[in-house]
C-alpha cells in the first residue's frame, strides 16, 4: 500500500486554531466527501517513521474486529507492550489476539470483557483497569453500533444507538480518567481518543427543541428513526459532550480528542443491514471506502503526533478539522443540555465529582 501520494496531508506540528475556533465547513458536503474518500491516501504507520510506543500501554475497545483489531495490530506492530483489548466477545476477542501475537511476540495481550450496554460491565472494566495495570499511555474508545432498526437496551430503556455510541462511551471516558492520571507513567500526559464521524455534520437532528432531550430518541412517535440520522445524531451528541469535557479536564492531566476515519470499507458497521439496503451499503462502501489500514492509521495519528495541543479538537486526515455545524450555530445551548442530561442519567454514579477532581 502506498504510505503517500498526491493530496496526502501531512501532520502539522503546531496546528494554529483548535477545531472549536475554526470556522463551519461549507453546507454542501460534495466536493469534502469526495476529496476524502477519493482524492486522499494517508500514510500507514511504520516502525522507524511513526513514533516509538515500545514500552507504553493502550486500551483499545471494541478490538476484536474492523478499525479496532486494525489500530491494534498497528500499535503491537510499532513496538508497542501491553495491549487491552476490551471486547465484548471474550471467545471473539481471544481469537483475534491470537492473530495478532506475531505482530510483536512480545507484546503482552489482555482480553478483558466490555459490554457498552451493561453500566455494571462499564463499571468492571474501569475497575479491573485500576487494580491490574500499573500504567496506561493510550485509549482509544472504537466501540460502536449502527443499527438498522430501532431497539432499546432493556437495562436502560434507552435507544440503542445513542445508548451506545453517546451514553456509554461518556460514562466509560469520565470513568477512566482518574485512572488514566493514576496510571501515568511518563513525561505526557496518557490519551483518550474516542471516535467521531462526519456524520455528526450532515445529521438533521429534527428533535434538537425537545426537553428533555435523550428520552425524545427512545419514543418513535417523538422522533421518528432513520438508521443513518440516527447515527449521526448520536456521534454529534458524543462530539459536543467530549469538547465540553475537554473544557473541564485539565490537557496536562489527560489529553482527550476526537478522530473521524473516514468512510471505510469492510469494518462490519453496517452489517446489520440487509436486503437491499444491505447490498446498497456493500456496493457504496466497496467504491468509496477507504481501506481499514488508513483508517486505523487515523486511530494511531490522533493518540501519537498531536500531543496536548489536540485538546478538545476534531481530527480528520491527520488535521484539526472543524467541529459539526451544529456546534456553531447552536453549540453552547446544545452543549449545555447534552452536557446536563447526560450527566443526569448517569447520577448515581458521581460523574460530577470526577469531573471535578480533574
Amino acid at each position: 500500500m502506498p504510505s503517500s501520494c498526491k493530496n496526502t496531508p501531512k501532520q502539522d506540528a503546531k496546528p494554529l486554531k483548535a477545531s472549536k475556533d475554526m470556522p463551519p465547513w461549507e453546507k454542501f458536503w460534495g466536493p469534502v466527501f469526495y476529496q476524502n474518500q477519493f482524492k486522499t491516501t494517508l500514510e500507514v504507520p511504520s516502525k522507524g517513521t511513526w513514533p516509538d510506543v515500545t514500552g507504553k500501554c493502550a486500551i483499545v475497545t471494541g478490538s476484536n474486529s474492523g478499525l479496532g483489531l486494525e489500530s491494534s495490530k498497528q500499535l503491537l506492530s510499532l513496538g508497542l507492550s501491553h495491549l487491552v483489548m476490551a471486547v465484548r466477545s471474550l471467545e471473539r476477542g481471544r481469537a483475534a489476539a491470537a492473530n495478532l501475537v506475531e505482530q510483536n511476540p512480545s507484546a503482552k495481550i489482555d482480553v478483558w470483557q466490555l459490554d457498552m450496554e451493561s453500566y455494571d460491565s462499564i463499571q468492571g472494566f474501569v475497575r479491573k483497569c485500576q487494580e491490574e495495570l500499573t500504567r496506561i499511555d493510550f485509549v482509544i474508545l472504537n466501540a460502536g453500533a449502527s443499527p438498522v432498526r430501532f431497539a432499546k437496551v432493556p437495562t436502560t430503556g434507552h435507544e440503542r444507538t445513542i445508548q451506545l455510541n453517546h451514553i456509554s462511551t461518556a460514562l466509560l471516558a469520565v470513568l477512566l480518567l482518574p485512572v488514566l492520571k493514576s496510571k501515568r507513567a511518563g513525561p505526557e500526559p496518557p490519551v483518550l481518543t474516542a471516535v467521531s464521524s462526519v456524520m455528526a455534520h450532515l445529521t438533521s437532528f429534527t428533535n434538537r427543541d425537545q426537553r428533555p432531550l435523550l428520552p425524545s430518541f427512545d419514543d418513535t412517535s417523538v422522533t421518528p428513526f432513520s438508521p443513518p440520522d440516527r447515527y449521526g445524531v448520536s456521534k454529534l451528541l458524543c462530539q459536543l459532550f467530549f469538547v465540553r469535557l475537554a473544557e473541564k479536564v485539565d490537557r496536562n492531566t489527560v489529553t482527550i480528542n476526537l478522530v473521524e476515519p473516514g468512510l471505510i470499507k469492510g469494518t462490519g458497521l453496517s452489517r446489520e443491514a440487509t436486503g437491499i439496503a444491505g447490498v446498497f451499503s456493500n456496493i457504496f462502501n466497496g467504491i468509496a471506502g477507504r481501506p481499514v489500514e488508513q483508517g486505523a492509521a487515523t486511530y494511531l495519528d490522533a493518540i501519537l503526533r498531536h500531543g496536548k495541543e489536540s485538546h478538545g479538537s476534531y481530527i480528520m486526515n491527520f488535521k484539526f478539522a472543524p467541529l459539526s455545524k451544529w456546534y456553531y450555530s447552536d453549540g453552547k445551548a446544545l452543549t449545555d443540555v447534552i452536557w446536563a442530561e447526560t450527566l443526569q442519567e448517569l447520577s448515581t454514579l458521581n460523574l460530577n465529582d470526577i469531573i471535578a477532581s480533574l
